[in-house]
């Protein structure tokens, strides 16, 4: 076949074998994994084995197994038993490990064994950003996904679950029955075969009815209420996106607003971003190593006592207040129409007069003043401001703190714009690198080191982005300790 380029002949022998290194490139990503986890210290990590024993069968180098995970994550392979697969016939790999090809079971065991140290060495990369300067704005973007367990939601139980489902059972006995007399009454030829199936049926459903009393009964053990059989640290979550139930886990993340780098990360199975605000953006600002902080959120990381907690820290917080008055939807004034005037103590109404202070009360854990004007109920404007005789207005005694964060807003227009465009395409490639199963392993330390290996990856495949190969090389050299 003329005019192609032909390949050798398979059974082509060289006298002087090419080896390894000449089929890696000089910019393969291969070698900064390379590096990087050679210029680890992985005992002061917390990785087990780096003292091997002077007896019984060696053990493979904890380094060698991190390599292999770190490169698995890189490449969308994360399942033990395809890195096996991979260890035995993908070149890079064999580059990597010396042509050592554990078996799947030794992987997926380090994997398990080393999720302290492994949290430990994704923690290290992120020094290495800083140290680069890669987090020189001191701007995150704070924000949360939902992400699938490999508990089924059929395997998730919770009360409301379980007296729907006894309902479902209980009609579909009901229906077998009237199906029994009715074969009896016009199919008396069919009766006796119909009876069979239809009586095993309902056995079926009686066992599972028995099956739900017992998990009704484990139910009331749980202080959360909730029950999965699979995994059982996953829990059921609403995930605002699609409006609809996730059972799995909340993955909490903060990212750079400059270069889109993960700064830190936490995995947990509280479905509610309430009171993640000050632990996320502190801990952020930790790493960053900077005193002060600009830190944006959505709408449900909104919580007065958050929000403090990070003013007192030196962290601005961005966070839209949620609407939850019904006052403007309902064609009345609400709580923004009244204007705090400070020296006086006092508020405003849209008619003129003044609310002074009443009283101080606590509820759920704050104190709140009241304030209402003695002349609501001669306000001609009454009818559109409220019902009662008199509107009350109620204030924290650290509301100042809020009315901050609005002016901040007010000032920025498009901080919600900048917090969409830093962090959520971060949570759409991890899940597409994940795949439809997201997690792959079980119980939320396994889960944590999964999404710690998935947060390296990523950011690995930032840093080369940004600086290119030989930069990141050269600053591999200095990740050590």
């Amino acid at each position: 076949m003329p005019r192609y380029v032909e390949g050798s002949a398979r059974d082509q022998v060289t006298l002087l074998p090419e080896c390894l290194d000449d089929y890696i490139a000089e910019d393969n990503p291969v070698r900064v994994v390379d590096a990087f986890v050679e210029e680890l210290d992985l005992g002061k990590l917390g990785f087990e084995g780096m003292a091997p024993a002077s007896t019984g069968r060696p053990k493979y180098h904890p380094a060698v197994l991190l390599k292999i995970y770190i490169y698995g994550y890189l490449n969308r392979i994360q399942s033990s038993r395809r890195l096996e697969r991979e260890c035995q016939r993908n070149i890079e790999l064999m580059w990597l490990t010396g042509r050592l090809a554990p078996d799947f079971k030794t992987i997926a065991d380090f994997r398990r064994d080393s999720g302290a140290a492994i949290r430990a060495a994704c923690g290290r990369f992120v020094v290495l950003c800083r140290q680069l300067k890669l987090f020189s704005q001191a701007v995150v973007a704070i924000d949360s996904s939902k992400f699938k367990a490999v508990n089924s939601r059929d395997r998730n139980f919770t009360p409301g679950k379980i007296e729907r489902r006894k309902q479902q059972i209980e009609q579909s006995v009901q229906r077998y029955l009237d199906a029994l007399e009715t074969a009896d009454r016009t199919h008396p030829g069919e009766f006796q075969s119909k009876t069979k199936r239809l009586q095993q049926k309902i056995a079926t459903l009686r066992d599972q009815m028995r099956r739900l009393d017992g998990i009704k009964e484990q139910l009331s053990c749980e202080p959360d209420g909730q029950l999965s059989l699979t995994d059982p640290d996953s829990r059921s979550m609403i995930s605002q996106a699609k409006g609809t139930g996730t059972v799995g886990y909340n993955v909490q993340a903060a990212v750079d607003a400059k270069n889109h780098l993960i700064v830190h990360h936490e995995v947990t199975n509280v479905g509610s971003d309430r009171a993640q605000l000050a632990k996320m953006a502190s801990t952020a600002r930790e790493v960053i190593g900077k005193k002060k902080l600009r830190a944006y959120a959505d709408r449900g990381y909104y919580s007065a006592p958050e929000i403090k907690d990070c003013a007192d820290a030196g962290i601005a917080a961005y966070v839209p207040k949620p609407m939850t008055s019904g006052a403007k939807a309902e064609g009345r004034f609400d709580k923004s129409d009244f204007i705090y005037i400070a020296k006086d103590d006092e508020y405003q109404c849209p008619a003129g007069e003044r609310a002074i202070y009443r009283f101080t009360r606590e509820e759920n854990g704050l104190q709140i003043r009241r304030y209402w004007s003695s002349a609501c109920p001669q306000c001609p404007m009454k009818e559109r401001c409220t019902p009662s005789p008199f509107r009350r207005i109620s204030r924290w005694e650290h509301e100042s703190v809020l009315e901050d964060v609005q002016r901040r807003l007010n000032k920025q227009p498009d901080a919600m714009t900048l917090r969409r465009r830093t962090i959520e395409h971060v949570f759409g490639t991890l899940k597409h690198w994940m795949g439809t199963a997201h997690f792959l392993t079980k119980g939320l330390e396994n889960v944590s080191t999964e999404m710690s290996l998935h947060v390296l990856a990523y950011n690995f495949k930032r840093v080369i982005s940004i600086l290119g190969i030989p930069r990141t090389m050269k600053a591999m050299m200095s990740v050590g300790g």
